[in-house]
């Protein structure tokens, strides 16, 4: 059996030391596997022990790449065990490793789903079928995720929808109100609110033009949809700007008030 005939500090990272065996370089393990398997000159190591050496020192590089990652912020389990996976780290060294990083409470996926929920739920506004979705993208199971979303209240859901119908409401002013409505639960939708909590936004929002504003509306787009069918007053193209107008949510009576009011 080979003997450890010299042990050498690498010169790029101090906490990582070279062995050699009979005279040969042969493996190099972190400091703490160093002082775990009691390494020194003139130790005789098996085969058995250099593969348990190699083990263990693959199990610490795993480790502190677990650690680096979950240094910016939390992490999911899966999460880990993913970016593990991309390090090209084996499947029995990452099992130990999550195990570790659960014995040391560094991991605890209960704790990132409330924390996820409550973070994304504020900053990103984000309703909960959205959440629901990203949580078990990220390996949380079914349960853990409702009981995450569970301190998002109804009331928190239709404020926080609130606040995108308000947004929409300043930024989108030359709209119908029937295309507004639609946007606005299309928003909504797809930010993960339910049907409950949209009807409940909506009935918050003053969001129906009086009818000046409606006709101010009417005209913008009218405008833009003289230019694309080159309206001239014939009966195909007021035909087609009647079309735009009306796929736009104003209503016949308008645009044909508007069109009989107007000479263009």
């Amino acid at each position: 059996m080979p003997f450890i005939t010299k042990i050498s500090t690498q010169k790029k990272n101090t906490e990582r030391f070279n062995i050699f065996l009979d005279d040969k370089y042969a493996f190099s393990v972190d400091a703490d596997v160093l002082v775990k398997f009691e390494l020194k000159k003139g130790k005789e190591l098996d085969d058995l022990d250099i593969i348990e050496i190699q083990y263990g020192d693959e199990v610490k590089k795993g480790f502190n790449r677990a650690l680096d990652f979950l240094s910016y912020r939390m992490r999911s389990t899966k999460e880990v065990e993913d970016h593990l996976k991309k390090k090209e780290t084996s499947p029995p060294v990452i099992a130990e490793v999550i195990h570790r990083l659960n014995d040391y409470k560094y991991l605890n996926d209960q704790e990132f789903a409330a924390a996820y929920v409550s973070t994304h739920k504020k900053t990103n506004g984000k309703g909960p079928d959205v959440l629901f979705r990203e949580l078990r993208a990220k390996g949380i199971d079914d349960d853990t995720i409702k009981e995450a979303l569970s301190s998002f209240s109804f009331e928190d859901q239709t404020r926080e929808a609130v606040k995108h119908v308000e947004k929409l409401l300043k930024k989108d002013k030359k709209l119908s109100t029937k295309e507004f409505k639609q946007r606005a639960q299309l928003q909504l939708q797809r930010k993960g609110f339910s049907f409950d909590v949209i009807s409940a936004a909506m009935d918050q929002i003053e969001y129906e033009n009086d009818e000046d504003t409606e006709k101010e509306a009417l005209r913008l787009h009218a405008e833009k949809a003289f230019r694309k069918y080159r309206y001239d007053g014939s009966y195909e193209s007021a035909m087609k700007v009647k079309q735009f107008l009306f796929r736009k949510g104003f209503s016949l009576d308008l645009i044909e008030q508007l069109l009989q009011e107007e000479e263009y």
